[in-house]
């Protein structure tokens, strides 16, 4: 079987290392008819209902997806409220700085508890104090591994970087210092080692080409960390487990029929992973099991899926596809663990990264932008509180944490949130934003 071959075709000189892959020669069958969904997108202000020219990166699928990608899902109705009953909510962003890396496509992640801005690119990895934006740490990204995907981090701080070349890398910061340094790269060497005399630990990855079932036969396009776990996801459509203690494979999932372009990890340890077979899978390890299993497959996306975040409380994950619509989806208990609660729409192309953070929901796209997104009160769907322009090139990375508000900002009766948004691009520029959000309490008439 061939290796997996590029399913959107981006105009940005970087974007051929960072394109979504399929299956050539082995097209994934249309699905059936899908019913109507719910539209959750809100009324907003009037910059959330803007959006930037496109003179940007195209994007576009395999013939397989060229009218999914330019249709969106279908709605039945808008939840907007009505001009009588406006949502409780505004927010103010504000850029704050903009960083241009080195190397091409970046992407971005924040670490914890210690706020640190982390820039990943072909060249090299940056580090920032969030709070100030003063550079700590730069180093080389090991440029012959090709363009970094993801960053991730593990609870004693070493941060895992997913490249190009199918390997995963390990950093770990000095504590004296705060230099970084080049621990180990996955698979090990130990690791390859202790499995090479065994016949049984090689699969066929291609016609007279074979591998270990430790090592990724494509790129890794995504890692993220959970219950001293590491999990990485690749376009040769596998999910592997990694032990976070030793840095060993553990667990190699065939998990889909198509490249694999996100993996979330939910706080209870469930597993979600979204694949250019326009599915979502979720995976879960029970109490004495050794491996994940399958619990559920989710299907209503009409084009690959790009990106994946789950809510603080696990109960509600947001999927982002090609058809320029995010998918939220709640949990229930059935045996399809999650139904679709409706569909955000705003964005003018693609869907490439989502992000979660408190109550709020972040997304980038390929028209260059990054809405914000807040569930309404009493189960009044979502309001989308604004659109983050000034991206030149399509947003292929988000993080974002809630940071203190300033004491001084708060307003009686209104409850005020401040967050650090990181916005990535296909073009290596990093903004820094600033945003606001204020609840306004419903006053009580008096009588």
């Amino acid at each position: 079987m061939p290796l997996p071959r590029a399913c959107l075709s981006l105009s940005s000189t970087s974007a051929a290392e960072d394109h979504t892959s399929s299956t050539a020669g082995d097209p994934t069958p249309a699905p059936p008819p899908l019913p109507l969904l719910r539209t959750l997108h809100l009324s907003s202000s009037s910059a959330s209902d803007s959006s930037s020219s496109s003179d940007g990166p195209t994007v576009t699928s395999s013939s397989a997806d060229d009218s999914a990608s330019l249709v969106t899902l279908p709605s039945i109705h808008s939840l907007a409220p009505s001009l009588l009953d406006p949502p409780p909510f505004s927010a103010s962003f504000l850029c704050l700085s903009s960083i241009q890396t080195a190397g091409g496509a970046a992407a971005v992640a924040v670490s914890a508890p210690t706020p640190l801005l982390y820039l990943a690119s072909a060249a090299e990895i940056s580090v920032y104090d969030l709070a100030s934006l003063r550079r700590l740490d730069s180093f080389p990204a090991t440029p012959a591994a090709g363009s970094v995907k993801s960053v991730a981090f593990s609870p004693d701080g070493r941060a895992f970087t997913a490249h190009q070349d199918g390997l995963i890398r390990a950093w770990r910061r000095s504590s004296r210092s705060g230099r970084h340094r080049l621990v180990a790269s996955l698979p090990t060497a130990v690791d390859r080692l202790r499995r090479l005399p065994l016949p049984s630990n090689y699969i066929t990855v291609r016609r007279h080409k074979k591998l270990l079932w430790i090592q990724h036969a494509d790129a890794v396009s995504a890692v993220a960390a959970g219950g001293g776990l590491l999990y990485s996801v690749s376009w040769d459509k596998t999910l592997k487990v990694w032990r976070a203690s030793d840095l060993r494979c553990i667990e190699s999932v065939a998990a889909h029929d198509d490249a694999i372009n996100a993996v979330a990890v939910a706080a209870d340890g469930t597993v979600y992973t979204g694949s250019a077979d326009r599915r979502i899978r979720v995976w879960v390890r029970s109490p004495g099991d050794r491996r994940h299993g399958l619990v559920a497959t989710l299907e209503r996306h009409r084009s690959a899926v790009n990106a994946l975040a789950v809510s603080g409380d696990g109960a509600v994950l947001y999927s982002g596809a090609c058809d320029r619509s995010i998918l939220v989806w709640e949990r229930e208990d059935s045996a399809n663990h999650m139904a679709v609660a409706g569909a955000l729409h705003g964005h003018q192309k693609a869907i490439l990264c989502l992000a979660c953070a408190g109550d709020l929901v972040f997304s980038g796209s390929s028209d260059r932008t990054v809405r914000i997104w807040r569930r309404g009160g009493e189960g009044k769907g979502y309001s989308c509180l604004g659109v983050l322009e000034g991206h030149v090139s399509g947003v292929r990375s988000l993080a974002a944490v809630r940071v203190p508000s300033p004491a001084t900002a708060a307003v009686e009766g209104e409850g005020e949130e401040e967050y650090r948004v990181c916005s990535g691009s296909l073009d290596g520029e990093v903004k820094v934003w600033r945003v606001r959000v204020w609840h306004h309490k419903a006053k009580q008439a008096s009588f």
